[in-house]
């Protein structure tokens, strides 16, 4: 296995520590650049990610072109030891296009055009606007592509979105008979003989619609695989128009918004992964279950290549487009930004450097406030960092060692959002995910978050939450991997439905029947105030006792295969099987028939990991609140302590020698964790 991988650029060996750069939003004052090269040496920042809404600055009127403002930015960078993610500027075109090339703006679902304005409201199809791109980013590519300050391409601004313009429903039908090859098949796999709603013409196909189709669920599923090709082939094609003058340097693009778009298929085109965090810290005096949710995306991020990502945007303080805006407490900057880091992030980077003077993210944190200079308590907290991050650079490259995944597929997720029932009102999938994860993170446990199309070899543990969609193969592959010894951790509403969508028939869960060894024969949805109950068996297999709340679903199942760990204590079923284990293979696998709380995932996973023998970051029992990350070279490993508990803790470390990661120093046998506290620790392999 790699134990440790280059740098993301040969030019920068070290942590990155920088942020957006919006230069050209202070041309009238020349001497704002000078200060700001000041100020970022200042705060041990090493990178800018510069150019991101730049086109009307480079083109301000179409084919006239001024670059000589980014010259002397990248010349000034390159003369002071920073460096540069280049952006191509695609986020948001200018006006002049807009009005010349009307093609060029999104149509929405109801088939009305936009305006010009806001950020990616552009179509991914349009001839016109894949055109301008190509040229703006072979201009910046010629001018920029071996610029001693360029370390990589910043490819455009958080993709999202969808268009359903002409361009876009013709690409759809194209995309749709090159996968089902005739109407014939598109119909059987959508099943539209419901409601009459058979096609007899390609072109009677159109995406969804709120006053049109939006009922049909394989439609509305391959919709949003649809999207998410286009939108990765409009990044391909701007990856391509840079690329050709400097094929070394890496290609990245920010993600963020994981509703629309499958980021696994960006995996693909891209050479590094890098994406935006902005949490809501301090909602709760005890940020545990917060920070949880958020490792849950580094753990995320990175698995999608299995290799270092970057954090390309964070807070520095506060956002300014949450409900609510608070203020990092004291230490949460440095907690929250070598979490990233201890996840598997070679980067902590903020938007923005310098607050903007007008419009909407004026008020928006950043390293530079508006009084323009060092003495901000804010810029105190990101020099502190900066000084951190250059001492601990030894992590750059090492991996994040996992023998426990999650299964979490994009288009299972929006299958189950997409169903109707058992739950309308909320079938909370990804908390339930999030709450699974949230166990073995508080145990120190590192894991992946895979999909179901990648490789299972190498986990002890998988744990696959709510697998309504589940493909024959994956089926397969998951009756494989427990027959060899794997522990699969499966649940309620899983193995309903197929690729398109549709039942499995013959008894759910469908391909994990044999696997799990259970026939779920009914779902029930609760409401919010019922409430149910398992009732652990006496001598069960886990070792477990007493009985734990449950609610929201309820499955009815029949133990086919499976012993029975524990049954219902509540309700018409009452006594009937609720959680199960089927001894299959070399393996186990086991069954939550009912969404279970913290308390009893808490006690099940410490029996599951010690049972597969899964190891932990530290083996000692870890306080409330507080997680432990491993990254390892193959010699040295580096440990980060977290504490998210909002209140003291002491950790006792085992025996395995431990020392200070900054000062080489050996560490004390207790650790204490202040409020928002971390503490980062080496050890030998």
């Amino acid at each position: 296995m790699t134990t440790k991988f280059a740098p993301i650029s040969d030019k920068l060996t070290v942590l990155m520590h920088g942020a957006d750069y919006n230069p050209d939003q202070w041309l009238h004052d020349p001497k704002v650049l000078e200060e700001d090269i000041r100020l970022m040496k200042l705060a041990g920042c090493n990178v800018m990610a510069v150019g991101i809404f730049s086109w009307a600055a480079f083109e301000p009127t179409e084919g006239n072109f001024t670059f000589e403002w980014m010259d002397k930015v990248l010349d000034s960078f390159a003369a002071n030891g920073i460096y540069a993610w280049l952006a191509t500027p695609s986020g948001a075109r200018p006006a002049w296009m807009s009005a010349k090339y009307p093609e060029v703006l999104r149509t929405e679902a109801n088939r009305v055009r936009n305006l010009h304005g806001m950020r990616h409201n552009h179509c991914n199809t349009s001839p016109v606007y894949r055109e301008k791109t190509a040229i703006i980013n072979g201009k910046l590519a010629e001018r920029y592509g071996n610029h001693p300050a360029v370390l990589g391409w910043h490819i455009s601004n958080e993709f999202g979105g969808d268009c359903h313009c002409d361009y876009c429903q013709e690409a759809f039908r194209q995309w749709l008979q090159k996968k089902y090859g005739s109407l014939d098949a598109l119909n059987s796999a959508w099943w539209t003989t419901f409601w009459a709603h058979t096609y007899t013409d390609w072109s009677q196909v159109e995406s969804p619609a709120p006053h049109g189709e939006n009922m049909v669920h394989g439609h509305n599923l391959d919709w949003r695989r649809f999207v998410t090709d286009q939108t990765v082939d409009f990044c391909r094609h701007e990856i391509e128009s840079v690329r050709g003058v400097n094929p070394s340097l890496p290609a990245t693009t920010n993600m963020h918004m994981i509703e629309g778009l499958d980021y696994r298929k960006f995996a693909e085109v891209l050479d590094v992964i890098s994406w935006d965090a902005y949490p809501t810290w301090h909602e709760q005096v005890d940020d545990s279950q917060l920070g949880a949710s958020v490792a849950f995306y580094h753990d995320l991020y990175r698995s999608l290549k299995h290799k270092p990502f970057l954090l390309m945007e964070s807070t520095p303080s506060l956002t300014n487009w949450q409900p609510v805006s608070k203020l990092k407490q004291p230490g949460m900057h440095q907690l929250s930004s070598l979490q990233a880091i201890a996840h598997g992030s070679d980067s902590v980077q903020y938007f923005q450097w310098r607050k903007s003077r007008g419009s909407s993210e004026k008020f928006h944190g950043a390293v530079v406030d508006h009084v323009g200079h060092e003495h901000t308590r804010v810029f105190q907290d990101v020099a502190t960092l900066g000084q951190t991050m250059k001492d601990i650079s030894d992590v750059v490259g090492t991996v994040t060692p996992s023998q426990t995944a999650i299964l979490f597929d994009w288009d299972n997720r929006w299958a189950i959002k997409d169903s109707q029932g058992p739950r309308n009102m909320g079938i909370k999938y990804e908390e339930t995910v999030y709450a699974h994860h949230r166990a073995l993170w508080e145990q120190g446990v590192a894991t992946d978050i895979i999909g179901s199309e990648q490789d299972f070899a190498g986990y002890k543990l998988i744990v696959a939450p709510m697998l309504y969609l589940c493909r024959e193969e994956t089926g397969r592959k998951l009756e494989q991997f427990v027959e060899q010894g794997g522990t699969l951790v499966a649940t309620y509403w899983s193995g309903v439905v197929d690729e398109h969508d549709l039942c499995h028939l013959g008894g759910f869960p469908g391909p994990l029947r044999k696997t799990l060894g259970i026939w779920a024969e009914e779902i029930e949805g609760l409401y919010d105030h019922d409430r149910n109950g398992v009732a652990l068996a006496e001598g069960n297999a886990l070792g477990l006792q007493g009985e734990f709340e449950s609610g929201e679903i309820c499955e009815l199942i029949h133990a086919e295969a499976a012993e029975v760990l524990g049954t219902y204590t509540g309700s018409f079923y009452a006594g009937r099987p609720a959680l199960t284990l089927n001894r299959f293979g070399q393996g186990r696998a086991y069954h939550m028939a009912t969404r279970l709380k913290d308390d009893f995932l808490g006690a099940f996973y410490k029996r599951i990991v010690d049972e597969a023998g899964v190891a932990r970051a530290i083996d000692t029992e870890l306080p409330a609140g507080v997680t432990a990350q491993v990254r390892t070279d193959g010699e040295t490993e580096f440990v980060f302590l977290m504490n998210f508990s909002g209140a003291e803790q002491q950790v006792e470390l085992d025996a395995r020698g431990y020392r200070d990661m900054e000062s080489g120093e050996p560490a004390e046998q207790s650790v204490a964790l202040p409020v928002n506290g971390i503490r980062l620790l080496t050890r030998q392999a």
